[in-house]
């Protein structure tokens, strides 16, 4: 289903106002947003063991559970919270399937992460060469994924964070400036920056030209 920013707007306002009717719509407006964030965070280990969708299941639960919570004390917007127990579903699915791994991904939430799993350079790696034209072999896709990966490693954590953030979660950058603690100007600079250092690793990689943008 597709929303204008208008009906976006309205929505966001009934659910404000305790209109529950309106939750449901508003859930599945933002689910593509979601999925991408739980995808581009989720290791390898992990995406054997559970899907995105149970994950933003268990989240959409919870957030109707805790509704009254929000209209309440609606301290950030309405996806910025939503997201916020979106993350935390995602850490508690590690806990339950990932044993150790578990606790390796939370001692990888930190400040530049907005308090969630790093973003994934083999789960963005995997993205970027599932959208490309070619090659078209699987074999080849697996090493391009490969290669593609070692290179996004080279970049700076925060780096792949303000990509993803921006361009794949699609946050605005008043968005991205609240969830890293950074000031609007900050964010700005640093996304600027950062594309320049990804389109530095693209170039490499003539099969992906383009990918960044769609």
């Amino acid at each position: 289903m597709a929303f204008d920013e208008s009906v976006l707007n309205e929505l966001n306002a009934r659910v404000i106002r305790g209109d529950a009717a309106a939750l449901g719509s508003l859930l599945e407006c933002y689910r593509p947003r979601l999925r991408m964030m739980v995808r581009l965070r989720m290791d390898r280990f992990l995406q054997t063991r559970v899907d995105a969708s149970d994950v933003l299941q268990e989240a959409f639960l919870e957030a109707a559970s805790r509704l009254e919570e929000f209209i309440h004390n609606p301290a950030v917007p309405f996806y910025l919270w939503l997201r916020t127990i979106t993350g935390q579903q995602l850490l508690a699915a590690y806990r339950r399937h990932c044993g150790t791994k578990g606790r390796d991904a939370r001692r990888e939430v930190s400040p530049r992460s907005g308090a969630l799993p790093e973003a994934n350079s083999g789960a963005l790696a995997a993205h970027l060469v599932a959208r490309a034209t070619s090659p078209s072999g699987v074999a080849m896709q697996a090493e391009l994924k490969d290669r593609l990966e070692q290179a996004l490693d080279e970049l700076d954590a925060m780096d792949r964070e303000i990509i993803v953030l921006r361009h794949y979660e699609e946050l605005t950058n008043s968005e991205v400036a609240q969830v890293l603690d950074l000031t609007p100007p900050a964010a700005c600079n640093r996304y600027v920056r950062a594309l320049e250092r990804l389109r530095e690793v693209l170039d490499k990689f003539p099969d992906l030209s383009g990918e960044l943008w769609k």
